[in-house]
């Protein structure tokens, strides 16, 4: 097998690895990139041949696995989409709400090149038609069993903790001999709210590892539980209201279960005012709700108790119901992504809150380089937001304990659990995190490993 690397290679997004195995041509994941160069790398031409795709496999549904997935198929693939049956639900609604926000920006970019004395239309990096058309070549999978391709691989997904659906890869495939390799996709930690714990596999050759965390470790969730009780606290009392970018699928649904959760504790004030400024996140949600058998047994026990509801909440679908909720001065939790604040509903939100000092915008989530949320979170005094200049003086909090990323300790921890010693690939990290997580893979497992440059290929 010949595998290259062809997006989050000593970068934090753009997941994308491209097989040739016996004839047949595979992509493990096909992402967006986001933050610095991003559009410039999301249109730049793929490096292998769309028609000449066989199949993609998804690890899950977040738009830095699965964002190019429409342009691939404008392009020519007619392949199979292969993944679970929640990250098929979920794509559906992820990639047609990215390519809105794709047809949005380019309408925007083009009515400033006009005002500018421009006359050049900016086309999107893809449209809603694209997405829709991408939806018919998606076929679902059952975790843990196993399904052959073409007599060449055999594969199985596992539930990887991550999100909803999310799942780590075991594919096994003829060289020499049969081999097996891993992608890890994007590993949970444990405990996470909702889904299950992540599941690991025996053994394996090769394994691809992310390393999103893998320079630090999380705060324990009990402090984050603390900390976000008391931004919320605090910030109500200064008479303002706590803005959340998050992410709609994963985080905004942590989010709800946490703040419901709080409130029963009686560590918030019932009842407690929480806005999902998102049509994405109120559908994402629907698709959560309609998986239960994915659920862990804290969460089942919580559908089912008699108790009423803790948090008031509402979602907002419409463009003008989201601009009603700046007459929401205070006393308010308002979600609305996207995650690292790079579009969506969030960015005109901290246009017309970020400069309030009784405010508070938290962050729960990693913000990547180049990103609006990463500079917020670095402590910028002012930022440009919709072509406006706008100060930071809410108050920012960074609570990482809610984050759905395993940090260095549960990464190690996760490859340690092989009763083998496979050679690893660390991918899916900024360069100094997935530089520091080889040092420690080398150093605590003895493990042979490779940090990917952008482009590079192996033979295993």
């Amino acid at each position: 097998m010949k595998i290259t690397f062809l997006g989050a290679a000593r970068k934090v997004t753009g997941s994308c690895f491209h097989l040739s195995v016996n004839g047949l041509q595979v992509l493990v994941d096909c992402g967006m990139h986001q933050g610095l160069d991003s559009d410039a790398l999301n249109r730049k031409p793929f490096a292998f041949d769309p028609r000449a795709i066989d199949v993609v496999f998804l690890t899950h549904a977040h738009i830095d696995h699965t964002g190019l997935v429409p342009r691939l198929v404008r392009e020519g693939f007619r392949g199979k989409i292969v993944t679970t049956a929640a990250t098929a639900e979920l794509s559906r609604i992820m990639l047609a709400d990215s390519a809105h926000i794709q047809e949005m920006d380019a309408q925007w970019m083009t009515r400033k090149n006009l005002r500018a004395g421009i006359e050049k239309a900016v086309e999107p990096l893809y449209t809603v038609e694209d997405a829709i058309a991408s939806i018919p070549f998606f076929e679902k999978r059952q975790y843990d069993e196993t399904y052959a391709l073409d007599h060449v691989i055999r594969y199985r997904f596992c539930d990887a903790g991550h999100i909803l659906g999310s799942g780590t890869l075991e594919l096994w495939y003829r060289g020499d001999a049969r081999k097996k390799i891993i992608f890890s996709g994007d590993i949970g930690k444990k405990g996470n709210p909702i889904i299950q714990d992540p599941v690991h596999a025996d053994e394996t050759d090769y394994v691809v590892v992310e390393s999103t965390y893998g320079n630090r470790m999380h705060k324990g969730a009990e402090d984050s539980l603390e900390e976000l009780a008391d931004a919320v606290r605090t910030t109500f009392k200064r008479g303002g209201n706590v803005y959340i970018p998050a992410f709609a699928v994963g985080r905004t649904q942590d989010l709800l279960y946490v703040f419901n959760k709080l409130v029963r504790e009686g560590r918030l004030a019932s009842p407690l005012d929480v806005y999902v400024d998102s049509p994405l996140a109120e559908e994402a949600t629907k698709v959560y709700a309609s998986h239960p058998e994915l659920f862990d047994e804290e969460t089942k026990r919580l559908m089912a108790s008699k108790k009423g509801r803790t948090v008031r909440l509402r979602f907002t679908s419409s463009v003008q119901e989201s601009m009603k909720l700046n007459q929401v001065s205070s006393g308010a939790v308002i979600m609305a992504g996207s995650g690292m604040c790079e579009g969506g509903r969030i960015r005109h939100h901290l246009k017309h809150n970020l400069w309030r000092p009784e405010c508070s915008v938290v962050f729960v989530g990693y913000q990547a380089k180049g990103t609006l949320g990463r500079a917020i979170v670095d402590g910028a005094k002012d930022v440009w937001i919709l072509g406006e200049r706008v100060a930071v003086r809410s108050r920012v909090f960074t609570i990482g304990g809610f984050s759905a990323h395993a940090d260095q300790k549960e990464l190690l921890e996760w490859l340690g659990l092989f009763k083998n010693k496979p050679e690893v690939f660390i991918v899916h990290g900024e360069e100094t995190s997935a530089l520091e997580f080889e040092k420690q893979v080398k150093a605590q497992l003895g493990l042979r490993t490779r940090v990917p440059e952008m482009g590079e290929s192996f033979e295993i």
